[in-house]
């Protein structure tokens, strides 16, 4: 199962059960809370009428049908029939819900607005009983039996009247409210609380898709460079091996990881690129020590002058060849090392050109060839001593091919320059790998005395100015043309 599959299902694993939990709660609360609030108002109103109907209950007008004829009865009755049109939060109330009854020190009921149960014996209902005794009286009924919507609350509250014995309870008032009449705002909430809960596990749930999006997508970023984790193979581009992908820029610990990644990368891509180079250069170098070694050895035996003399070239010449790729070595390890040119002032090409023939033109007048300059070119931002270091090895390179008597071209082209022989070219196969480290081809004559790392400079230095390299044969001989960028980028590649 994939990384985001299981943050989703999890975090809505752990979202759903904490809003199942909430909204129980919040669903199972209201209703009795909705009543709590109705029976503390109707406690408040219980004990009003209750001091209203005192004096009509100590004068006896509620009592022996008479109740009729009391201000309290009168009154109540005409709050029964008082027409209301009120709007309470958005819901309609038109009819007044309260029935108020008063029963005497015995239970009986004395007066009854509804007229129901006047002279009914409630001493056994628990709101007239508990307020009797002086306690507090409340019970909740049902009128239909099995219908919890058909409850009615009922609220008693004492009747005291002034005795010689002092205030003592005469009889007991009662208010009757069917729950019915606060079913809508309880629905209505419950409504409102159950939309909510929906909102909350929408909004909850598109939290929950983008936290684990911006999870999955710097993980993915974090995988990406690390596969982007690759170590230089033996004969490569000689070019330090570029990440390919630049380090991840995320937040907190995977920042840290992203960091921790990047270091173990240069770490491994440091090793692997050492490995290479040690076994490129332990190939390279087995040649030259294997012809010194077993010229050495000759040479310790008794040979005529001739061959003395034939085997102690051989030794200067593999030497030579030593001492050529250790210092071109060099110059491509400091190469390697950098990240960028370091041009400051404009550079022309042609001066840079001009530069590299006059250090290779003595070695090409050695080898009987001329060389030549066409162009002016433009000027650039470049490092003046590595464009001439690259100028000088293709025409190195160009010397090494072309033929004794022929011409060795150098075009300069806007930001271009082209080196032109003309040797016996490359074959096809081979042009693609021109620039790996140690990768040569032979030399007219079946020589191989090359190293295979002038090109490999040559692309080097064209990566740190943002350029490149391109190879290709002509009509004779091979074309090797650099092109620099307009403008020097500031990184290299």
């Amino acid at each position: 199962m994939r990384l985001g599959i299981r943050l989703l299902f999890a975090f809505f694993v752990i979202n759903g059960i904490a809003a199942f939990f909430v909204l129980r709660v919040f669903m199972a609360e209201i209703k009795p809370s909705v009543r709590e609030v109705m029976e503390d108002m109707m406690v408040d109103t219980a004990n009003i009428l209750a001091e209203l109907a005192s004096s009509d209950l100590a004068a006896g007008t509620l009592q022996g049908g008479a109740g009729a004829q009391s201000l309290f009865a009168q009154q109540v009755r005409r709050y029964a029939s008082r027409p209301v049109d009120a709007t309470i939060w958005g819901l309609t109330k038109q009819t007044l819900d309260y029935r108020i009854y008063v029963t005497d020190a015995q239970g009986r009921v004395l007066f009854d607005s509804e007229n129901q149960a006047v002279g009914a014996d409630y001493s056994q209902w628990r709101d007239v009983a508990r307020t009797l005794r002086g306690e507090y009286g409340a019970r909740s009924t049902r009128a239909v039996e099995g219908d919890d919507s058909s409850s009615v609350m009922h609220v008693a509250a004492p009747i005291y009247v002034e005795t010689p014995q002092g205030r003592q309870i005469a009889g007991a008032l009662t208010v009757a409210k069917p729950t019915r009449t606060v079913q809508r705002f309880i629905d209505r909430a419950e409504r409102k609380v159950f939309m909510g809960g929906l909102l909350l596990l929408a909004l909850s749930a598109a939290v929950g898709v983008a936290v684990t999006l911006w999870m999955v997508w710097n993980v993915r970023r974090l995988r990406d460079y690390a596969l982007s984790v690759q170590g230089p193979a033996a004969g490569d581009s000689g070019a330090l091996p570029a990440t390919a992908l630049a380090i991840p820029q995320v937040p907190g610990e995977l920042g840290d990881l992203a960091r921790a990644m990047d270091r173990m990368r240069a770490r491994l891509e440091g090793r692997d690129y050492i490995e290479g180079y040690v076994r490129a250069l332990t190939h390279e170098l087995k040649s030259p020590v294997a012809a010194i070694r077993g010229a050495g050895e000759l040479l310790l035996d008794d040979l005529p002058a001739a061959d003395r003399a034939g085997f102690a070239t051989q030794v200067v010449e593999q030497s030579e060849r030593l001492q050529r790729i250790i210092d071109r070595l060099l110059e491509l390890s400091k190469l390697e090392q950098r990240q960028h040119a370091e041009g400051r002032a404009p550079v022309a090409l042609r001066d840079c050109a001009e530069a590299a023939i006059d250090q290779t033109r003595g070695r090409a007048a050695q080898r009987g060839i001329s060389l030549a300059l066409q162009g002016s070119g433009r000027s650039g931002a470049w490092e003046a001593e590595l464009v001439t270091m690259a100028l000088t090895n293709l025409l190195d390179n160009a010397i090494d091919f072309a033929p004794a008597g022929s011409t060795v071209r150098v075009q300069v082209q806007g930001s271009a320059v082209t080196v032109h022989d003309s040797g016996p070219g490359v074959p096809d196969y081979a042009l693609p790998r021109l620039g790996e480290r140690f990768f040569t081809t032979a030399r007219p004559g079946g020589q191989r005395s090359g190293s295979g790392l002038g090109l490999a400079i040559v692309r080097r230095i064209m990566a740190l100015h943002g350029g490149h390299m391109a190879v290709h044969n002509g009509s004779p001989g091979l074309h090797v043309r650099l092109e620099f960028p307009a403008q020097r980028p500031t990184e290299g590649s």
